[in-house]
C-alpha cells in the first residue's frame, strides 16, 4: 500500500502499473495477487488505512482537550495538518487522486467527506439560524484548500494554515456571517 501511495503521488493513479507496484514494494506478483484483486483494491485498501490512520489521530487529539468545541476542533484540525505533513504521498492519494482515480475510490472520497460534515454538525454549537449547508461548505473548503496544497508540492507546510483554516471554520459559529 505505501508503494501505491508513493507511486500514486508522483505518477497518477492511471498510470500506476501492477508491474510497478510490485517492483517498488519489493514483492512477487503473485503476493500482490493473494492479497488483493488488483491495482484498484491496492488503491482502495491504502485509502482506507490512511483515513483510519488520520482519524485515530484526530480523535486522540480532540479527546486529549476538554476546553470546549473550539479547542477540540483546532485540535482536530492540527492533528490532520500534521498527519498531512508527515505523510505527503498518503495524503495525496486521498485528497488529490481518490477524487478521480476510481468510481469507488471517488465514493469512497465523498463518504469521508460526509463523515467529516456529520462530525462538525455533532460538535459544533446549535444555531437553527446558519444554513443547513454550513459544515460541507466548510469540510469542502478546508478539502480544497489543502488539495490545491497538496498538488503544488506544499504538504510539508500546510501545517502553517492552521490559523487561516481553523478561523475560516469557527466563523459561521462566531456569527461572522450575520448581516442583521
Amino acid at each position: 500500500m505505501d508503494a501505491m501511495a508513493e507511486l500514486t503521488s508522483e505518477q497518477g493513479y492511471e498510470a500506476t502499473k501492477i508491474a510497478d507496484i510490485v517492483r517498488r514494494a519489493g514483492v512477487a506478483r503473485k503476493t500482490l495477487y493473494d492479497n488483493f484483486d488488483g491495482k484498484e483494491e491496492v488503491f482502495l485498501a491504502a485509502f482506507d488505512s490512511t483515513v483510519a490512520e488520520a482519524a485515530e489521530r484526530i480523535e486522540e487529539a480532540c479527546a486529549g482537550t476538554e476546553e470546549g468545541w473550539e479547542r477540540r476542533f483546532e485540535a482536530g484540525l492540527r492533528a490532520l495538518l500534521t498527519y498531512i505533513a508527515e505523510n505527503p504521498a498518503l495524503a495525496r492519494l486521498c485528497l488529490v487522486e481518490a477524487y478521480s482515480a476510481t468510481p469507488a475510490a471517488s465514493q469512497r472520497y465523498d463518504e469521508t467527506l460526509g463523515r467529516v460534515v456529520e462530525l462538525l454538525r455533532q460538535n459544533g454549537p446549535a444555531a437553527a439560524e446558519r444554513p443547513e449547508t454550513t459544515e460541507e461548505t466548510l469540510a469542502g473548503g478546508v478539502a480544497w484548500i489543502l488539495n490545491q496544497k497538496i498538488r503544488r508540492g506544499e504538504a510539508g507546510q500546510v501545517p502553517e494554515l492552521l490559523p487561516e483554516l481553523l478561523d475560516f471554520v469557527l466563523s459561521p459559529y462566531h456569527g461572522v456571517a450575520d448581516t442583521s
